[in-house]
């Protein structure tokens, strides 16, 4: 993993135990055993992503299983209802959730955390611009960019800093467990918001310290002078006219 923005395909798996669409019951549930998986992609011919099984998919059999004293009574058979035509699928096509929510391997971890948050999955299928799956990425990969060393961290922040034209004498940069504090003096007090948000773009940054990161404030070459500004008489009323026509 080399420089600051790191990318889902930094940090995903790029070895996935997937699917075909006529994978059985069983077999789902033997693979998910086997690899210690709780849900897996399920691939078409070409290997496209066409959907994902998950655990939760397959436990539709047993929430809804038609001899529970706990269900309602009724007629023999499967109790009808939501999730009913999961607890009667059979095949990884019929159980899949789809479309599956997947995600580029140039995109962010911030995307990729975001979509898993919004979407209420663990893990991520990574597919390429042709749909072709080519990893899987998962929470504890997204964590992985916390794992780096302060010293590496530190250089990234320095780098990001001359590279927006700060010279790294006049910025100082400390890190201890991914906390980065920063120290010295700018041209202007202004340009510490940004210093500060160029730092968080670097992986693995924690949090952001800048208490003792000051600078002069400039007054903006165009403010107005309140003292001097002189009233408008169309917006007093008072101009120079002798009243109103008649």
């Amino acid at each position: 993993m080399q420089g600051s923005q790191y990318t889902v395909g930094d940090v995903m798996t790029p070895t996935v135990v997937a699917l075909a669409g006529g994978a059985m019951f069983k077999e789902i549930v033997r693979t998910m055993e086997e690899w210690g998986v709780s849900a897996m992609p399920v691939l078409d011919g070409r290997g496209r992503v066409l959907g994902v099984v998950s655990e939760a998919d397959l436990l539709r059999k047993e929430e809804l299983r038609e001899d529970d004293p706990d269900l309602p009574g009724g007629p023999p058979g499967l109790v009808a209802g939501p999730g009913s035509a999961k607890a009667r699928a059979v095949t990884a096509e019929e159980l899949m959730n789809t479309p599956a929510v997947t995600v580029h391997p140039a995109a962010t971890l911030g995307r990729a955390a975001r979509l898993m948050a919004r979407h209420g999955v663990k893990r991520l299928p990574v597919v390429g611009d042709d749909g072709v799956l080519v990893g899987i990425v998962s929470r504890s990969d997204l964590l992985k960019v916390f794992l780096r060393g302060d010293e590496d961290i530190a250089a990234d922040v320095r780098r990001q800093i001359v590279a927006a034209g700060f010279l790294t004498d006049s910025v100082g940069v400390a890190v201890r467990e991914g906390v980065v504090t920063l120290t010295g003096r700018l041209p202007d007090a202004s340009l510490i918001p940004l210093v500060v948000r160029l730092t968080r773009t670097v992986g693995g940054v924690v949090d952001v310290r800048c208490d003792d990161l000051t600078g002069p404030r400039r007054r903006p070459l165009l403010e107005p002078d309140l003292a001097h500004e002189q009233p408008s008489s169309r917006a007093t009323g008072t101009g120079t006219g002798t009243g109103p026509e008649t």
